[in-house]
């Protein structure tokens, strides 16, 4: 697993509520995302997919873009994500 980063209370420009959603929508969701953020906006992707643990932080790794960490409650996962370019 990679090496996460746990937050609290990050303020996001931009929800994206996917809970309930099957794998890969948390990867596809993000991409799309991505490309209506404004350099320097935040994303959060919200979902019970506990798969993306794993993923969202290597994919932002590969796509060069700033995982700031994920928020953890009962229910789901809370993913925050800064655009860099």
């Amino acid at each position: 697993m990679t090496n996460l980063k746990f937050v609290e209370n990050v303020k996001a420009d931009i929800t994206e509520d996917i809970v309930y959603m099957m794998c890969p929508m948390h990867l596809l969701k993000l991409q799309d995302t991505i490309k209506t953020a404004q350099p320097g906006q935040v994303i959060e992707i919200i979902t019970d997919y506990d798969g993306a643990l794993d993923d969202i932080p290597k994919w932002c790794e590969q796509h060069n873009q700033e995982f700031i960490g994920v928020e953890e409650d009962d229910e789901s996962f809370k993913f925050y994500i800064r655009r860099l370019n």
